[in-house]
């Protein structure tokens, strides 16, 4: 989506019947972070909503499973980013809140707490996580240690370390022998390039800057295969992770390891220097 601080259901709206008019076969369909209305949060609402119902009754019509970006939620006085998972019968499965808003920058933007994976009937399981997530592999990490095999991730990212997040995507992959659909959105929305990377770390498709589907049939067979095999044949890393001796002291709270990380100081913008 190209609009900020609007309204954009009805554009989602007409690219999903266009999607599904070009290619019927698509059973899946993913936007980016943030896609129904950018980052206005003049439309945050609680859950379920108008807007939720609105997505719920387009799955429904089209009998696809559907994750339409994410959009602000409320609740109380509380605002989350929060992506709703949507069954072909309309049916909310899951809805999970961004657990790593991009601090300082996402401001006023709460942390969720809980880990998405959901199941797909005879195909498999898979999960979500949000833009900034991805740079914790802790996230990934458990949802892959819950079983996910595909990794949806919606993006909005406008900023120069788009690059990164591609090579954090394709890294990711291999890691965790996951699949990972990583959409950027365009415009207000995100500089584009989104990926599509394997559970071996390549790359099924690379978008550039411009609008583009990316309709893409994938077998989650192949990650089962390179948990069991190894990436490319290689390293077998989630059983390597399982079979750890060591425990990791930095993830305890209050741990002397943690000492360096505390003299950091505050997570705020930096400030011009005189």
């Amino acid at each position: 989506m190209h609009l900020d601080a609007a309204d954009n259901l009805a554009a989602m709206e007409q690219q999903l019947a266009n999607l599904l008019r070009m290619f019927p076969w698509v059973e899946m369909v993913l936007f980016s972070e943030l896609a129904p209305f950018g980052g206005a949060r003049k439309f945050a609402a609680p859950l379920p909503s108008a807007t939720e119902e609105h997505f719920q009754a387009l799955a429904a019509r089209h009998q696809v499973w559907l994750i339409p970006g994410t959009f602000h939620e409320r609740a109380d006085d509380t605002l989350y980013n929060t992506a709703s998972v949507i069954n072909p019968r309309g049916e909310i499965v899951a809805r999970y809140r961004k657990m790593f808003p991009f601090y300082p920058y996402e401001h006023r933007v709460a942390p969720g707490d809980e880990f998405c994976v959901f199941d797909v009937p005879a195909v498999g399981k898979f999960g979500v996580c949000i833009c900034y997530d991805m740079w914790f592999p802790e996230t990934v990490r458990s949802l892959t240690a819950l079983g996910a095999e595909v990794i949806l991730h919606p993006v909005m990212t406008t900023t120069i370390d788009r690059e990164i997040e591609v090579a954090i995507a394709q890294a990711t992959g291999a890691l965790f022998q996951t699949f990972v659909f990583d959409i950027n959105g365009l415009g207000a929305g995100g500089n584009g390039r989104s990926c599509v990377v394997d559970p071996h770390g390549r790359f099924l498709h690379q978008a550039a800057a411009n609008p583009e589907w990316i309709p893409l049939q994938i077998d989650l067979d192949v990650a089962q295969q390179a948990r069991e095999n190894g990436v490319r044949g290689l390293g077998q890393t989630l059983k390597s992770f399982r079979d750890r001796r060591v425990q990791f002291p930095v993830y305890e709270k209050n741990h002397p390891a943690n000492a360096y990380l505390d003299s950091l100081g505050a997570l705020e913008k930096p400030k011009r220097k005189s």
